[in-house]
């Protein structure tokens, strides 16, 4: 069983204002990512908030996702891994793998989920990373083996640093996309205009 944790709880420093609201395609890129991870093959998903959590929460009235929140979301990324990875652990008790997505990224769509828990199935890997531009990211698979390792991360690093260090654990899947991710209003406008 394979759990969808979308990360969503940065306070989007250098856009200025909230990245989750930004709408793309006639969605927010929030609305985007969580329609994505429910059409995917995964059997649950969950939204991390943290900064502006009620004007985020405020667009996302009718989606069928549990939202938590996470009051230590200015420590950065890890601690919305830790506060997803122990929520899925709780309601999810049988849960074999946690797929991390992030609400910028908008073409990580229901496919490269998919793919991810394919490729875990085909080749027995206890991480599946997307790759793209020379690099792994996300969104990624972690094998429940991983959790304990998830919970101990610590500050704004992602779930990166065990990528390098288990590399002989990684297989990967093709995101061409993956590297357009929405930062700045120059990338917003960019992803506006090309497509």
């Amino acid at each position: 069983m394979t759990g969808v944790i979308i990360l969503a709880a940065g306070s989007s420093s250098r856009l200025g204002k909230p990245k989750q609201n930004l709408v793309f395609q006639g969605q927010t890129l929030l609305q985007r990512t969580i329609q994505n991870a429910l059409s995917s093959n995964a059997e649950t998903v969950m939204v991390i908030l943290g900064a502006n959590a009620e004007m985020i929460q405020d667009t996302l009235a009718g989606q069928a996702v549990p939202v938590i929140y996470n009051p230590d979301w200015a420590e950065g990324m890890a601690s919305s891994i830790r506060c997803g990875i122990a929520e899925l652990q709780k309601t999810m008790p049988g849960v074999t793998s946690a797929v991390l997505m992030l609400c910028d990224q908008p073409f990580a769509d229901e496919a490269i989920i998919n793919q991810l828990i394919q490729k875990k199935s085909a080749t027995n890997k206890n991480i599946i990373a997307s790759a793209y531009i020379g690099t792994k990211g996300p969104p990624v698979l972690f094998d429940h083996s991983f959790f304990d390792e998830l919970l101990q991360l610590t500050g704004n690093e992602g779930a990166k640093k065990l990528l390098l260090k288990y590399a002989d654990e990684v297989a990967t899947i093709p995101f061409l996309l993956g590297e357009i991710d929405i930062d700045t209003e120059g990338d917003y406008e960019k992803l506006g205009s090309e497509f």
